[in-house]
């Protein structure tokens, strides 16, 4: 069994479920395996995976997991925590296929249940490809010690953002481990709740992707970023402060990010396009409107390495302040190419009667846009963003 703990799974998934279910239990979704990459499945893998889901329905909260969440993540109601004590996962929300080495894959049912299948459904293709095609993992201490040192000496505070695209749960225990021992106080912790409560870290997330995604479905895409933002407010009352501005291009949601909301979030995460123009556009914007940069905070969490997160600190000069959500190259650096894969909302519905609307996210790099293109087109058209 390669999913063997409940709580192996990012915060933010527990979060946003929290979210849906206060405010849209009836939401209907559906979510899809997409490919950022050539992969080339081996001959059984479908077979193997869904055994490997069907295993998934024993997983169940433990009393160790309930004490740790409901001390380290307050913002949860105990309500919802209770609940969570009683979930189980349905393997017939998740539909799987293979065609020669072409995988496809869909989640579909209610928004409350299925927001869990993501990370999990991620990690384990992850790792049952690595298993099935016969790799094994290298230097992965002497890795993760390098790394951790490296950012210690830069003082950049960070945490471990590696569970979807790991190597493996067991290289990712190690990393983790690792980064604990030899970062001192710059280790702020790790996305994994399982790993958080193991040692004794802090369990990091922000809200996802597909929050905004739902909010542009239903309510359009102007008013996108300001409903999902209030609604998440009403929801969490100011703690889980920290934003993403990408879905739909970080151009657009400053444009509707205002004075009270920009006071009630801590700070924003930069999760695609060029990190300086990110710095100096979050600087400039928290200037306009009388805020103190210093006071405020940016994430920075796309495709980061040693020199990535150097060349970010070193032009950042204390103006703001900032932290880094490191994920495969912590996770996955050992010696493979990791698989480039999401699973993405695609469908929603505002209850099961409704019809299908499509789901789309932009980014602030045309290449990471997913969901219909035709609806690409109308949020682009909407938004007066003339990219490709």
């Amino acid at each position: 069994m390669i999913i063997k703990h409940f709580s192996d799974n990012d915060l933010y998934k527990f979060s946003v479920m929290h979210a849906i279910q206060r405010l849209y239990p009836w939401a209907y979704v559906r979510y899809d395996l997409i490919y950022r990459g050539e992969n080339n499945f081996p001959p059984g893998f479908a077979a193997r995976l869904e055994e490997e889901i069907r295993k998934m329905a024993t997983l169940k909260m433990t009393k160790e997991e309930k004490k740790f969440i409901l001390k380290r993540c307050y913002f949860l109601d105990p309500f919802f925590v209770d609940f969570l004590e009683g979930y189980k996962y349905d393997p017939e929300e998740v539909h799987v296929s293979q065609e020669g080495g072409k995988l496809s894959l869909y989640v579909e049912g209610y928004w409350y249940r299925t927001v869990l299948w993501e990370v999990p459904l991620i990690a384990l293709i992850s790792e049952l490809y690595f298993e099935m095609i016969g790799s094994r993992p290298k230097d992965v201490e002497t890795k993760a010690k390098e790394k951790a040192l490296g950012l210690k000496d830069m003082q950049a505070d960070y945490s471990e953002f590696g569970t979807r695209r790991r190597y493996s749960f067991d290289v990712q225990d190690k990393v983790v481990k690792v980064l604990k021992e030899n970062s001192g106080s710059y280790f702020k912790g790790t996305s994994n709740v399982y790993l958080a409560m193991k040692y004794d870290t802090i369990p990091i997330g922000t809200m996802p992707h597909e929050w905004f995604m739902y909010h542009g479905a239903l309510f359009g895409y102007r008013s996108a970023n300001i409903k999902a933002l209030e609604a998440w407010v009403d929801v969490f009352q100011g703690s889980l402060g920290i934003t993403l501005t990408d879905t739909y291009t970080t151009q657009s949601f400053f444009k509707s990010f205002n004075l009270k909301l920009a006071k009630l979030f801590d700070g924003v995460r930069c999760d695609s396009g060029n990190p300086i123009d990110f710095i100096e556009q979050t600087i400039n914007f928290y200037k306009e409107h009388r805020i103190d940069p210093t006071s405020k905070t940016i994430v920075f969490s796309d495709s980061l390495n040693l020199a990535e997160v150097k060349k970010i600190r070193e032009y950042v000069k204390g103006r703001i302040h900032d932290t880094y959500g490191i994920g495969t190259y912590l996770s996955n650096d050992v010696g493979v190419k990791p698989l480039n894969i999401v699973i993405k909302l695609t469908h929603v519905k505002e209850t099961p009667k409704d019809e299908y609307l499509s789901a789309v996210k932009l980014s602030d790099v045309s290449g990471k846009n997913t969901g219909d293109k035709k609806e690409i087109n109308i949020s682009k058209l909407t938004l007066g963003l003339d990219y490709d």
